[in-house]
């Protein structure tokens, strides 16, 4: 007690290990500003790679900000931040991780100019509020076009190609083709119920891109378990337990004392068996798929009553197939109801380079499920395009939740600061100066594509500033020519609007922290060893 009399203060009211850290604004600042300037050089189409091996050994060369914070362990608690931002962006909208990171980081660095001019932490926080309230009025004016109908390939192609190209450029084309017709494949009537896990990615090792190819239906790299390798027409009775003869759940033995006993041993068995199999196929079954074993005996009588035999192990690809098929589950061996049957208009097992895969093809164009078989040279290369694929996927759900379409290129964010300029002219008070620098901010969009595709970014933001200031609010940046001119490239309403949204949540949380208390980490021992233990982790 005497201790704590004699040596006031929060450290010595604290357990030993504590620290604590008083007025960390700048430092925090500093911290979130080399997060940002991270995955800053990844943005755009001509974003370069990050080569990141994790703590499981397993490498991802990528420019996708959402892959490379994810894998990065963070320590520092005020970046962890922007880490939580960008994952929040993934989980909305599922493309965007790198402008929320970037503008957040940019934010924070004219706050840190603000802040050694003078201004406190509070009046910044309300400033960037007020900004940040114009900037969206200002967003929802910008939107030039407007998707009405989410099952027009023309519609939805152009918002889908450009976001693949901030991560395949060059390939936009070909991976455009393939998710758009995926996605309206099966979408349904109203879009806001559309799921991105509808859209499956397969990727086969071997081949080119251009060698990919969109199928209505469910594929799996695998090859069927008998000698029929092709039915059209298909009714499928789908179990869950293996295909053999059921047997006791206790142990019993048999006293065989002739040559007669010894023959007959396995004829009930067989019968059963055969009786059950016969079963199933007098419902008109003509393909059965399981997630176990098939006996010996069992493929002899699917050969036999000409059954196209099928194992699918994961549980996950089982429910897949379920749904693609509109089958269910059963837990016995007995004969599908009507109810239970799941049909397929063909299901055929072909090679794709090596590999076999067999593919569930419905002829309908609304099957529930639809399946992109990727081909390319390298496992890292096929993970990059279903990392691309996976980010049009996102963006045309978000096109099904609002289909409001703005310009890109950094002409959005050039014509927000335009307008953010003009508003902070006419506001009187302190408030100007968060609010001039919150449109500045927004010049890094810009900036960042001129520089990572070779061009000067500093002298292009003034020649952009030039042109919407003579009212041409599409210009942006040609990343090809470095030239500014009025831009086809369209993104989604709603990336920009989260985009913002989440990065200035994470930045006014940041502004608002003024100590830092960390506990003594927990003891015990640690992990022995390292290295990747599993490929899927």
């Amino acid at each position: 007690m005497a201790k704590f009399i004699k040596n006031a203060g929060l450290p010595n009211m604290l357990k030993d290990g504590h620290t604590v850290q008083d007025d960390p604004l700048l430092k925090n600042i500093q911290a979130c500003k080399e997060m940002a300037q991270v995955t800053r050089s990844s943005y755009g189409p001509m974003g370069l790679n990050k080569m990141v091996i994790n703590h499981l050994g397993k490498l991802f060369v990528t420019h996708d900000a959402a892959v490379i914070l994810r894998e990065l362990e963070v320590q520092h608690p005020a970046a962890n931040l922007l880490v939580m931002a960008s994952k929040a962006m993934e989980e909305e909208i599922g493309d965007g991780s790198n402008f929320t990171v970037m503008f957040a980081g940019e934010l924070l660095q004219e706050a840190e100019g603000l802040r050694k001019k003078g201004l406190k932490a509070a009046e910044m926080i309300r400033g960037y509020t007020v900004a940040h309230k114009k900037a969206m009025e200002i967003l929802l004016a910008q939107k030039i076009e407007t998707v009405k109908d989410h099952r027009d390939f023309a519609e939805v192609a152009t918002p889908v190609k450009y976001s693949i190209a901030s991560k395949q450029y060059g390939y936009q084309d070909i991976l455009c083709e393939l998710v758009a017709k995926a996605c309206i494949n099966v979408a349904g009537k109203n879009s806001k119920n559309f799921s991105v896990d509808n859209v499956r990615v397969l990727k086969v090792k071997g081949g080119s891109i251009h060698d990919s190819k969109m199928v209505r239906g469910f594929c799996i790299q695998r090859g069927t378990e008998g000698m029929i390798k092709s039915v059209k027409g298909c009714k499928i009775a789908v179990y869950n337990c293996g295909i053999d003869a059921a047997a006791t759940e206790t142990k019993g033995n048999v006293l065989i004392e002739t040559a007669e006993d010894m023959l007959n041993f396995d004829v009930s068995e067989e019968e059963r068996l055969e009786k059950a199999i016969k079963a199933i196929v007098a419902t008109g079954t003509n393909v059965i798929i399981s997630n176990s074993n098939y006996s010996d005996l069992a493929m002899h009588f699917c050969e036999k009553y000409k059954l196209m035999a099928i194992k699918i192990a994961s549980k996950f690809e089982m429910k897949r197939m379920c749904l693609a098929v509109g089958a269910k589950q059963i837990v016995r061996l007995d004969p599908p109801t009507a109810e239970d049957m799941g049909h397929c208009n063909e299901i055929s097992e072909t090679f794709v380079g090596d590999s076999k895969v067999i593919t569930f093809e419905q002829t309908s164009e609304d099957s529930k499920l639809s399946t992109i078989v990727l081909r390319s040279a390298t496992e890292q290369q096929l993970d990059d395009l279903e990392r691309a694929i996976d980010d049009g996927v996102n963006t045309y759900k978000a096109l099904g939740r609002d289909g409001g379409l703005v310009p890109g290129a950094g002409a959005v964010e050039m014509e927000l600061n335009k307008e953010l300029m003009k508003y902070a002219d006419e506001t009187a008070g302190i408030d100007q100066y968060s609010i001039r620098s919150f449109a500045t901010a927004l010049e890094v969009v810009p900036r960042t594509l001129a520089e990572v595709a070779g061009h000067n970014g500093h002298e292009l933001v003034p020649e952009l500033v030039a042109a919407h200031e003579k009212g041409d609010s599409k210009a942006g940046v040609n990343i090809d020519t470095g030239a500014v001119e009025t831009t086809p490239v369209r993104e989604a309403y709603l990336t920009k609007f989260w985009g913002i949204q989440l990065a200035v949540e994470a930045v006014l949380n940041i502004l608002r922290v003024d100590q830092i208390i960390m506990a003594k980490p927990a003891g015990g021992p640690k992990m022995q060893g390292g290295g990747a233990r599993d490929d899927d982790e």
